[in-house]
């Protein structure tokens, strides 16, 4: 048998040990046969925990939980030590009662790790925890001190354990007592752990902890490799003694990968996979990228999208926010449905008596159309010639409007409520015909996103996308209202407004950006300076231009800045149609 083949024997060995376990014959699993060769008993041990940990708990969920609390500052290697420690005694006692013959695979197991790592143990409190956990599985009992055993009593519990959320409350509590006893206090609780969103996991430069060529997904890598250490008893790093420490020594630095041109290349996938697919083709997209990246933003890139719930490269974890955070915003349109409702209706009457007045008829004096008798008598008498009338209808479907939405991560905390703005504005204006499109945007790394949730002639049920909105990362103002203006300019129709919703506060701060091709911190005075350049840029071109403040009062002063005198600032979601319907109907009426 060739050296392939006997790999492939021993994969699939592993793999039916861990299907029979779970009874589940579609999981996925990645069988380690390098560490099958180095300690056989290891090995299947192991890969019977994954089976019975696929069966009785959440993988993803206690995943996740590594993950956020390493991105609170949490220590990867001694928090996945006490995770497996947890993870082996809630899942063993259970995988022993169904199956007896596994004990004498897990003692073989625990001897070889003992043999294996004795030397690395004694170093540190989770190794010596670790050696008495181990000790006294062979024997039945061991001497531990104190301190060891209140530890191992804790961990004794988590057989107890009816689903992953409990787990994760032991598995936090244990780790803040023996590898960090000041994180709460200094990082946050464990709810405040939990809080920590994918799309700030997503942001984080997760390169830290990776390979270069793991960069590409790497959250989704990391977590990966996350869930498949808490079923790995091996030690994953090595405990070394602690140097003498020379007194002028610099205090240790954390070692940062440097991403190299190549991955830094595939930052276009990275924003693929967490922003969905671009609706544009490679051409039109080089095309306009050309024509609005340029100055201040020469070193920026433009990226549109109608989301990753509507075109996703696949399923991942971005994916599942964004569903979560959509049934959010519908929660509270349901919640306030009568409010919203009412208001579509006041704003659709209002603007339905601004368009009913520009489509009267008015009849003028005219060189040529229908004869007036009464006016035959100037023939030859005077030199006026305007023997005619000539009726003159109002044009109620010469109006445009663009929404766009401010999506950066400042919104995080109204989100729902300004996609509720957003629709409300979007059904008010299909209940009376007017085209119009609505978009958000933020800034993710280089890129600013254009988020596109109906375009101009979309039917109304296209509406509903609106709460398709989600707040994350940055956002480049300025740049974003060059491409919807650029967009709304190419329309036909003679009169043309752009509603923005946003705070006031364009921000676009180089956060782990690598390599970043725009370094210098887009905010302050220097954003506003060329957000409001923009917004009169396009005033001069015949746009009218609405800022709707969406923000703290506190930052008032910057959206007068930025929008002069047209803006709206929305205290109470109550009065937003009579507010907004004041402002449109003020620029319907404007020619009349």
């Amino acid at each position: 048998m060739s050296m392939d083949e006997n790999q492939l024997e021993l994969e699939n060995r592993i793999k039916n040990l861990l299907w029979t376990v779970s009874g589940d014959y579609t999981l996925d699993m990645k069988p380690d046969v390098e560490a099958f060769l180095r300690a056989k008993e290891i090995a299947l041990y192991d890969g019977v925990k994954q089976g019975a940990f696929a069966k009785y708990y959440d993988k993803e969920e206690l995943g996740l939980y590594l993950v956020k609390k390493i991105y609170m500052q949490a220590e990867e290697g001694p928090l996945t030590y006490i995770a497996q420690l947890c993870m082996e005694e809630a899942v063993g006692e259970r995988i022993r009662a169904e199956r007896p013959g596994v004990e004498s695979i897990r003692k073989k197991a625990f001897s070889a790790i003992l043999e294996q790592e004795l030397g690395h143990m004694a170093h540190t409190p989770w190794g010596r925890l670790k050696f008495a956990l181990l000790r006294e599985a062979i024997e039945g009992s061991y001497p531990a001190e104190k301190r060891i055993r209140a530890w191992m009593d804790q961990i004794y519990q988590c057989k107890d354990t009816r689903n992953s959320g409990e787990l994760i409350q032991l598995i936090d509590r244990l780790y803040n007592q023996v590898v960090d006893p000041a994180f709460e206090r200094e990082h946050g609780s464990l709810e405040k752990v939990l809080a920590v969103t994918i799309e700030e996991l997503t942001e984080f430069s997760w390169q830290d902890f990776l390979s270069e060529e793991m960069y590409e997904d790497a959250l989704e890598t990391y977590l990966e490799r996350l869930t498949e250490n808490i079923t790995n008893m091996e030690s994953l790093f090595e405990e070394k003694e602690p140097e003498e420490k020379k007194e002028d020594a610099p205090p240790p630095k954390k070692v940062i990968k440097v991403v190299t041109p190549e991955a830094l290349q595939k930052m276009y996938t990275y924003v693929e996979l967490n922003y969905g697919r671009t609706y544009l083709s490679e051409l039109e997209n080089k095309k306009i990228n050309y024509h609005m990246c340029r100055d201040i933003h020469s070193d920026c890139s433009l990226y549109f999208t109608e989301g990753i719930l509507r075109n996703p490269v696949r399923n991942n974890y971005q994916l599942g926010y964004a569903r979560k955070s959509r049934e959010k915003n519908r929660f509270l349109y349901h919640d306030k449905h009568r409010t919203v409702k009412r208001n579509i209706s006041v704003l659709t009457e209002t603007l339905k008596k601004s368009l009913i007045m520009r489509s009267e008829v008015t009849e003028v004096d005219a060189h040529w159309g229908r004869v007036v008798p009464a006016k035959m008598w100037k023939v030859g008498r005077t030199d006026d010639t305007r023997l005619f009338c000539q009726e003159i209808k109002g044009d109620s479907a010469d109006f445009v409007v663009d929404v766009l939405i401010d999506a950066s991560g400042s919104q995080r905390s109204r989100q729902s409520e300004v996609a509720i703005q957003g629709y409300m504005i979007s059904e008010s204006l299909s209940n009376v015909g007017i085209a119009h499109r609505v978009m958000s945007f933020c800034t993710f790394w280089d890129y600013t996103i254009m988020h596109r949730f109906r375009d101009y002639d979309d039917d109304r049920s296209k509406n509903e996308r609106i709460f398709d909105y989600m707040t994350s990362s940055n956002n480049r103002d300025g740049l974003a209202v060059k491409a919807a203006g650029y967009g709304l300019l190419q329309r036909d129709e003679e009169k043309k407004i752009l509603i923005i919703l946003s705070d006031g506060r364009p921000h676009d701060v180089v956060v782990n950006r690598p390599n970043a091709r725009n370094p210098k911190p887009y905010e302050g005075a220097y954003a506003i300076k060329d957000t409001g350049f923009e917004v009169r840029r396009l005033r001069n071109a015949g746009v009218s231009v609405l800022g709707v403040f969406a923000g703290e009062e506190k930052d008032l002063a910057t959206e007068k800045k930025i929008f002069g005198k047209d803006f709206a600032y929305i205290h109470d979601i109550e009065n937003f149609s009579r507010i907004v319907g004041k402002y449109l109907t003020r620029q319907l009426d404007r020619d009349l």
